[in-house]
């Protein structure tokens, strides 16, 4: 099994109106801090976002919260958290982001939750990093961007060579071992193959 040190993940500032996304959350956050991982996050206090980091904290994990200063107030900076980070930019929060974490992870959230998963799965696309993307995908919350992508596909806008590489998790304890099974693909791919798309693992 690869050793990975931290995840990032991505999630809405508000919990949704299914009880199982808060629960989820809180789930996450156990198995993060239980299986010795950093949490990287966006910093807030609110809603899905608070609930994971205060999972990890609750369970003795670490948390590195990454917040730009016009969010400060409206997200309630989380101040338990062993690392805050406060940038000027939303550009330099979301490099930071990407920098600290070995990984990615979706829960349910809203567009900025999408934009900052589609991101990873862009750059992935463009050869810029191989580090996995997980979909959480609670209640089916991405299947209409499940759908969104294989339409894509249908229509020749996703090819072969320019695949989309992501995961896709129905249970939160699914999450982490999908995601150290696909790192274990990339370190060590079989002898005379290369890689296959994270999404087809």
């Amino acid at each position: 099994m690869t050793h990975f040190n931290s995840v990032c993940v991505y999630c809405g500032s508000s919990f949704g109106t299914d009880p199982a996304f808060e629960a989820a959350a809180t789930r996450l956050g156990q198995v993060i801090a239980g299986a010795g991982l950093r949490l990287i996050y966006g910093g807030g206090n609110v809603g899905l976002m608070g609930t994971v980091a205060r999972a990890v904290l609750d369970e003795g994990g670490k948390v590195t919260g990454i917040i730009p200063q016009f969010l400060e107030q409206k997200e309630k900076m989380l101040d338990d958290v062993d690392e805050l980070i406060v940038t000027e930019t939303m550009h330099e929060r979301k490099h930071l982001m990407f920098d600290k974490a070995d990984a990615f992870i979706a829960l349910p959230g809203g567009v900025g939750t999408l934009e900052e998963v589609v991101e990873m799965m862009t750059w992935a696309q463009l050869g810029r990093h191989q580090k996995p993307i997980c979909l959480a995908d609670v209640k089916g919350f991405w299947s209409p961007l499940l759908h969104l992508l294989d339409h894509m596909r249908a229509q020749g806008f996703i090819r072969a060579q320019t695949e989309v590489p992501y995961l896709v998790a129905k249970r939160i304890d699914d999450v982490l071992p999908l995601i150290s099974d696909t790192l274990d693909c990339i370190a060590e791919p079989a002898a005379g193959t290369v890689n296959a798309p994270l999404n087809k693992l």
